[in-house]
């Protein structure tokens, strides 16, 4: 009989603690051995019972959530799921509990928690399968990257060296990004080693409402493009990434000589909205060999089959290997379609695309 995962839930609330309890242990492969109200009580809880998963709230007595997370993930890594209110501040604590090494989250309501958490019961525990299984590595400081503790590489400053322009390039290149689980941190790790005259870059990361607003704005601050979400009808320009909405689709379609973002709520496909599917089809049709893809660290296999259309049309693409994936699946899957021209290390990727632009202009039309 396969071993259970197991799991220990952090919240101040009793009534969360209770029904996330409840939720864990109607799943036949889980069980949660133990919950706390507190960091401190849980980081002895912790050392007792050493469990696969936890999940974490954010605001709690004692300790905040956040500096709990930068403590465990420096002195005992382990696969964390955070669970996070959906609000303004809710979301911007979440990129900075991505950016310390939690695996994944879930937005949690407001108002209505009872019913609403039974209703996010399925995501709830499919984010802990997955965190049960995800690659996870110690940081070196509270503040280190996520990308260089779960790589092994040596940490570095938040804002990378300015890399090289590119110089005269063809407004007609686009570079297409899919990320999942572990991808909001891959994104970064790429998007600030390129340049500020980089080709437009359009990405879709798996991310509910509410999120991807202060995930843009990270970046943004970050990079030297400028990062923002994708508006329906908007031009897509050099030098700029666009990234899909939270749960809404993100495409592009040609308007004369120009690219142009379509941001639609049409239905999920590969049970995701937005789905980078959507995204690297589009791709592969409106650009065909001016593209560049890159399949970054996620489960499933949202994206392959379109990341191989992509190919056919005459793209170069990337993907993120498994040594350096949070979880493998959709890099895996890319590779299995055929779909994956190089297969790097994360920290390669954007060095690599630069190289390839530089060095293969007769690739591109001009």
């Amino acid at each position: 009989m396969n071993r259970k995962t197991r799991v220990i839930v952090v919240d101040d609330s009793a009534l969360v603690r209770s029904l996330l309890s409840e939720i864990i242990n109607r799943q036949t492969d889980m069980e949660c051995i133990g919950t706390a109200n507190d960091p401190l009580i849980a980081r002895e809880m912790i050392r007792e019972l050493n469990p696969d998963v936890i999940t974490l709230d954010v605001e709690m007595p004692r300790m905040d959530g956040i500096d709990f997370l930068g403590r465990l993930m420096r002195l005992r890594p382990m696969p964390v799921l955070m669970i996070s209110t959906l609000t303004e501040r809710g979301a911007e604590v979440t990129m900075k509990a991505l950016e310390l090494g939690a695996v994944d989250f879930v937005a949690k309501p407001r108002v209505g928690v009872a019913n609403g958490l039974n209703e996010l019961a399925t995501e709830i525990v499919d984010k802990i399968r997955v965190a049960a299984v995800a690659r996870v590595h110690r940081t070196l400081t509270a503040a280190a990257p996520a990308s260089a503790a779960r790589t092994s590489q040596p940490a570095q400053s938040a804002q990378a060296a300015p890399a090289p322009m590119l110089g005269r390039l063809s407004t007609e290149k686009i570079i297409a990004i899919g990320a999942s689980t572990g991808g909001t941190e891959a994104i970064r790790e790429v998007l600030t080693h390129l340049p500020a005259d980089c080709p437009a870059i359009v990405i879709t990361q798996h991310m509910p409402p509410g999120f991807t607003t202060s995930f843009a704005a990270r970046l943004n601050g970050l990079c030297q493009m400028k990062v923002k979400e994708a508006e329906h009808g908007e031009r897509i320009l050099p030098g700029h990434a666009y990234i899909a909405p939270g749960g809404k689709h993100f495409s592009i379609n040609r308007s004369g000589a120009n690219y142009v973002a379509v941001v639609d709520d049409t239905p999920p496909v590969n049970r995701h909205r937005p789905s980078v599917e959507v995204l690297f089809r589009s791709v592969a049709a409106c650009a065909g060999r001016n593209a560049v893809g890159v399949m970054l660290t996620g489960m499933g296999a949202d994206g392959a089959a379109a990341m191989r259309e992509m190919k056919l049309a005459g793209s170069y693409n990337y993907v993120q290997d498994e040594a350096s994936c949070i979880v493998f699946g959709m890099p895996r899957e890319a590779i299995a379609h055929g779909a994956a021209d190089e297969v790097l290390p994360l920290t390669q990727i954007a060095p690599a695309m630069l190289a390839h632009l530089r060095s293969n202009p007769s690739h591109y039309r001009i």
